[in-house]
């Protein structure tokens, strides 16, 4: 009986001690010329935010955002030590409070973070009701506390969603002849530090420093400002007759924000030996610079949404970061969003949260139509495109953010900031430089690529923070 020569045995050797009948294919292999691919690399991402942002050119590697004068009003967000279950506000961050911002004494603030309460709320407890005194500081250390208040006609409304890092009540700094406004009630299990107006009294007797700056904060003369906390321009209107016109002028901020452009390097060493005889098919040189440049854009991508100093996550406004309602990422979400500013242009999100987004529309029978970006076809939500960015983080907690962006320089949005016409340049904003071979025949080369993000106006970024991606029905 005749062997097949698809039978045989890994090592090429007949089955059952048969003679060969045709060449086998391990030994033809040697003959054969072997079809390749280029190197191919798993961390490549879809990097929509390097393509949708409109790129400036910084000639002289600052970009200054000229703006008019704006009055800061101290609504940061004050962040804890948590030591077990015991936490505790960090002196300084006091700061963050409107009448306590620009008060240096440290001995002062000790003394006053010292005495914070923790306490701890289950959710659907009041922490605050409407129409009682309004008589205690509360910083949140953790967890959601919604804002309730009472509409036209009786019924309950929601003003908004606090969480960690919020604060309210600092009113209760300055007197405790207040009332509330609004009701706050814990979304969820929810904890806080609170300063009861007895406690402000006690440590203002002792201390003349902070009773001294919080008379001065009283005394301040309100600016006149717009909505925004910009100088107020004055005009008149529905005038008739010779009515005196009144005077203005547009101020502008002092000390205007610079952005320097950041950097991502990194060096590229190839043996001179590999460069000059293993460059067919494939020049060895450039599959591993192209394999370089992809790794720097990804950089470059993580670093436009994480940075510290001009990250999107870091650089959103307080009062444009917002909390979602239910923990999952809701339609009613995302309308928020887009409505906080004008003319929002794309929703950037991590692919889990768009698929959470996507679960919730289909359990509530909606089927957003997708729309084209650049020749893709992409999720949307009211037009505006959703576009994925696995650049922006999930919490141990299984929540993540959806940042809103309008983009543009003439559109007063985000823009990315970066340098062409370098020396030696491969890609726009990105140069390789011949750094020289060493003693070990080594070749070396400095790969670099020079960027930045600017936000001009506030409200050209916004953030829906915290959202649950792990969330099934």
């Amino acid at each position: 009986m005749s062997v097949d020569a698809g039978q045989d045995t890994a090592q090429g050797a007949p089955q059952s001690g048969q003679p060969r009948t045709s060449l086998d294919t391990a030994a033809a292999r040697n003959l054969a010329t072997t079809t390749k691919s280029t190197p191919q690399m798993q961390g490549i991402s879809s990097r929509w935010l390097l393509r949708v942002l409109p790129w400036v050119q910084v000639n002289a590697g600052t970009y200054r955002v000229n703006r008019r004068l704006s009055y800061a009003v101290g609504d940061g967000r004050v962040t804890f030590v948590k030591t077990g279950s015991e936490v505790r506000v960090i002196p300084q961050e006091l700061g963050e409070i409107a009448a306590l911002r620009s008060f240096k004494d440290n001995a002062s603030l000790t003394a006053l973070a010292d005495r914070f309460v923790q306490r701890e709320y289950a959710a659907g407890d009041v922490l605050a009701e409407a129409g009682q005194p309004a008589d205690t500081v509360f910083l949140i250390a953790h967890g959601k506390v919604e804002k309730l208040g009472e509409g036209s006609y009786g019924e309950q409304t929601r003003l908004g969603v606090l969480a960690d890092g919020d604060h309210f009540g600092e009113g209760a700094l300055l007197s405790g002849d207040g009332t509330w406004d609004f009701t706050a009630k814990a979304g969820a299990a929810t904890t806080v530090l609170a300063l009861p107006r007895e406690e402000v009294e006690s440590l203002l007797e002792r201390s003349a420093e902070l009773r001294g700056h919080l008379d001065a904060y009283r005394s301040l003369p309100r600016q006149r400002a717009n909505k925004r906390g910009e100088a107020e321009i004055e005009l008149a209107s529905g005038h008739h007759g010779e009515a005196e016109l009144p005077g203005t002028f547009v101020d502008y901020e002092v000390k205007p924000r610079e952005y320097e452009l950041s950097v991502a390097q990194t060096v590229l060493r190839i043996h001179s030996r590999v460069a000059d005889l293993y460059n067919e098919p494939m020049n060895q040189t450039e599959q591993q610079l192209k394999l370089t440049v992809e790794a720097l854009r990804e950089r470059q991508e993580n670093e436009l949404i994480n940075n510290a100093e001009f990250g999107l996550l870091s650089n959103a406004e307080y009062d444009q970061r917002i909390q979602p309602h239910a923990g999952p990422p809701l339609p009613d979400d995302l309308d928020e969003l887009i409505s906080r500013r004008r003319g929002t242009r794309y929703l950037l999100a991590h692919p889990r949260a768009i698929a959470a987004f996507g679960r919730e529309c289909t359990r509530l029978g909606l089927y957003p139509d997708p729309v084209e970006v650049l020749g893709s076809t992409v999720p949307a939500w009211r037009g505006v495109p959703l576009l994925s960015c696995n650049k922006i983080p999930i919490s141990a907690a299984r929540t993540s953010s959806i940042i809103a962006i309008r983009t543009g320089e003439d559109n007063q949005g985000v823009i990315g900031l970066n340098q062409t016409g370098l020396p030696d340049e491969f890609e726009p904003g990105l140069n390789v430089r011949f750094m020289g071979i060493d003693e070990k025949a080594i070749i070396s080369y400095l790969v670099s690529t020079y960027f930045s993000a600017a936000v001009l106006v506030p409200d050209a970024l916004g953030v829906l923070e915290n959202v649950n991606v792990a969330n099934w029905h």
